[in-house]
């Protein structure tokens, strides 16, 4: 076979395949893409927020040391349950008992040195009233001078009374100082609870926390009459949540049980975090807020910090008209077909939720939520407006009607589909005729 006829049979093969291609994509097309079809119907949604947190007692109070001293005695264990008042621990008081008795000794010489203080004033009045009283009989018996000299030794006197009268103040403040730096070191329980963690051992020495609140914590104490769940809730979620809304709390350590709760309080500031805290006002990292859950009928074997996880119920619809979230796509706003529906008439114009995006040459192009509505195997986008999501289907406000057709999957073909495609039904959909109002 000569090279040309090579060529030539080789072209023919490739025109061949092509047309075969061509043939083969028309006869699909003509076909219809393949896709979930479903009916719109009424079902029951419920919205929710899910966040993770832990298990916090509504009240605890961490007990630090105030005073530098070591441990002589420690009085409980982690898990008692104490009362109000109730001895905790001892810090040597040696240092501090004799820090209280020099107090005690400078209160006595300050009161000493206030009793001769007075006396000598009482003194130096009585000196004065003399020297005035003979200066009234007899000026040429007491000079001018001697007089002066008179009233000078009597303010004197008066000041040091006075000076030491302050002195006597300054010592009972030191001492009642050194009394409180002593009682520092026998520790009570400030309110009844159970002791649910304890830092330190007999023989450690307890140092004030001035730049750490850890480095001086002795114990905890925590009052577990009340249990929350303390979450973290995303920002674009915290503004959906409100007092009082249902909870069902899972504890990890109760694997098989749900608890519920109430939301008791939402905070108005952002958890702040080292890396919030070093970007300032230019951080444009996601921030969460703290949200506090106080449960109904906790576990008596719960303790802090157990790992928990909150789904919070914040809206509710009673046989909502709803579609899948699968089936709700975006579309840029063009004008959408008025076609009849079958007994429905003229679609009804809806709100949509428009998006902007800024294109690579500046201008806006807006976009519109929608579905694919399925007549006579057609695929024909049309705007719609939903309200809250449930965790499979949205809510739809305007756009459909109850037994309208839709496309509802896969997502592959519903990103790709175009306006006016032709579809088929898949072996997926289901009989969704018990959907349709009864």
């Amino acid at each position: 076979m000569s090279k040309r006829n090579k060529v030539l049979l080789g072209g023919g093969g490739a025109v061949l395949l092509i047309v075969l291609v061509m043939v083969s994509a028309s006869a699909k097309g003509e076909k219809g893409i393949e896709v979930r079809f479903e009916q719109v119907g009424r079902r029951d949604l419920v919205a929710a927020v899910t966040a993770s947190g832990k298990i916090q007692p509504k009240k605890k109070v961490d007990i630090s040391a105030d005073i530098t001293g070591r441990i002589t005695r420690i009085a409980v264990r982690e898990g008692d349950f104490v009362q109000k008042g109730q001895f905790l621990l001892q810090i040597d008081p040696t240092i501090y008992q004799a820090n209280l008795q020099r107090a005690q000794a400078a209160m006595s010489q300050a009161e000493a040195g206030a009793v001769q203080a007075r006396a000598t004033r009482d003194q130096s009045a009585r000196a004065l009233t003399r020297t005035k009283e003979l200066r009234e009989q007899n000026p040429n018996l007491i000079s001018q001078e001697q007089l002066e000299q008179a009233q000078t030794a009597s303010d004197i006197a008066e000041a040091n009374l006075t000076a030491s009268q302050h002195l006597v103040e300054q010592s009972r403040a030191g001492m009642q100082e050194a009394r409180d730096q002593l009682a520092k070191t026998h520790l009570v329980a400030p309110m009844p609870g159970r002791i649910t963690r304890l830092a330190v051992e007999e023989g450690e020495v307890a140092v004030p926390g001035t730049f750490s609140r850890e480095t001086g914590l002795l114990l905890t104490i925590s009052d577990l009459s009340v249990i929350q769940t303390k979450v973290q809730v995303d920002e674009t979620d915290v503004v959906r949540l409100h007092l009082g809304d249902s909870v069902e709390v899972t504890i990890d350590a109760f694997p098989d049980t749900t608890f519920i709760g109430r939301v008791t309080k939402v905070s108005n500031s952002a958890i702040l975090t080292a890396a919030s805290a070093v970007g300032g006002a230019q951080s444009d990292r996601a921030v969460d807020y703290e949200v506090e859950i106080t449960l109904v009928n906790p576990p008596a074997e719960v303790r802090p910090d157990l790992s928990a996880t909150a789904r919070i119920v914040t809206d509710t619809r009673k046989q909502a008209l709803a579609i899948p979230i699968i089936a709700l796509t975006v579309r840029e706003n063009t004008p959408i077909s008025t076609e009849q529906r079958p007994g429905r008439g003229t679609a009804e114009a809806a709100t949509p939720r428009d998006t902007s995006r800024r294109g690579a040459q500046g201008a806006n192009k807006k976009e519109t939520e929608g579905v694919f509505l399925i007549h006579s195997g057609v695929a024909t986008f049309h705007p719609v407006k939903v309200g809250i999501a449930g965790e499979e289907h949205f809510e739809v406000v305007e756009g459909v009607h109850q037994g309208d057709a839709i496309v509802a999957g896969p997502y592959q073909a519903i990103r790709d589909l175009k306006e006016g495609a032709r579809v088929r039904r898949s072996r997926e959909s289901g009989d969704t005729t018990s959907r349709r109002r009864s």
